[in-house]
């Protein structure tokens, strides 16, 4: 099932790799049986990592990988030959990643880009040796440094999709079939509530070519901020939209009511989700005459722009894509 595939919460314990002593050595071969100090530094301990990979829409490749160890850079030698750095362990993550510290709660970075590179958890320094401690008043250091330890911590990783558009409704609102309609993406559409599980990514085509991403959020329900129905899982992937798209159903007792709700409750899990673009769409108006029409017009919330579809007979479709468009490219 799609719903056991897409994983956007896992906890992991993460462990560095130390870095390498440092070597106390002098030289001492056939031509000099009193050299000076001549002991390497140590190697680098593997740093652990994350990496932006826009290939990945789901933590589903981490889920049982409860523990990520780097590996121990290697001492130094006679010589000044320094150790092997210890390798990286490299965690590809998908775009819209953020990690945090488990016990602080404290957001440590955010990977957007394809390809962003960012050290999670960093490795011990290698250690100096001897040979970098000679001076004019020490010619032979007897010591050398140990590499620093490794450092370790327990750290979540969570996903909030990133889209341009992200639709907001009650259950049954017509969402998943807005997406079925207007992208390639297939969400599961059936007459029941929470249909839609997990939240579903579908590619929009626009005019000349260009094109924005829709995201499909599962269903908002009255008390979803305080953990109701599917409580706050999926709201934080609304975070990531950069526009807000509406949905209420034509058949609704108080479409203006109806939009509040879903307003108080985005507000009361995020102020700063009222800063977005919103557009209202009122879904399933194929049932609806001219006349009928009108009249729930004048019923809708003010200051919003609004506009009436219908995803099976294809009604204003268009014109919703150019509200869309503009919405998102707009200053």
């Amino acid at each position: 099932m799609a719903s056991s595939n897409f994983i956007d919460y896992v906890k992991i314990y993460c462990k560095s790799g130390a870095g390498g002593a440092g070597s106390s050595h002098f030289l001492r071969d056939k031509h000099s049986a009193l050299g000076g100090p001549d002991g390497g530094n140590g190697g680098h301990g593997g740093h652990i990592m994350l990496k932006g990979n826009t290939q990945l829409w789901t933590l589903l490749h981490l889920k049982y990988r409860k523990h990520v160890l780097g590996t121990d850079g290697q001492n130094g030698s006679p010589a000044r030959r320094t150790g092997s750095d210890g390798e990286d362990e490299i965690l590809e993550v998908p775009l819209g990643t953020i990690a945090k510290d488990a016990e602080t709660g404290e957001v440590l970075m955010e990977i957007t880009q394809e390809g962003q590179m960012e050290i999670l958890v960093p490795g011990g320094l290698g250690g100096l040796g001897n040979e970098n401690f000679k001076s004019s008043t020490n010619q032979a250091p007897q010591y050398a440094q140990p590499g620093q330890p490794a450092q370790d911590r327990i750290i979540v990783l969570e996903l909030k999709v990133l889209a341009d558009v992200g639709l907001v409704g009650f259950p049954n609102a017509g969402k998943s079939t807005l997406l079925s309609v207007v992208s390639a993406a297939k969400p599961e559409i059936a007459d029941y509530p929470f249909t839609t599980l997990v939240p579903n990514l579908g590619v929009v085509q626009y005019r000349d070519y260009k094109s924005f991403i829709m995201a499909d959020i599962p269903g908002i329900i009255e008390g979803a901020a305080e953990g109701k129905g599917l409580g706050t899982r999926f709201l934080r992937h609304i975070e990531r939209n950069s526009i807000l798209l509406f949905m209420v159903p034509a058949d609704s007792k108080d479409i203006a009511k109806d939009y509040e709700i879903l307003l108080g409750e985005l507000q009361k899990y995020n102020p700063e989700l009222l800063h977005k673009k919103r557009i209202l769409a009122v879904s399933k108006s194929d049932m609806l005459d001219d006349e009928l029409e009108e009249a729930m017009k004048k019923e809708c919330p003010k200051g919003i722009p609004v506009i009436f579809i219908s995803s099976v007979t294809g009604k204003n479709l268009q014109p919703l894509k150019d509200l869309i468009w503009k919405a998102i490219n707009s200053q």
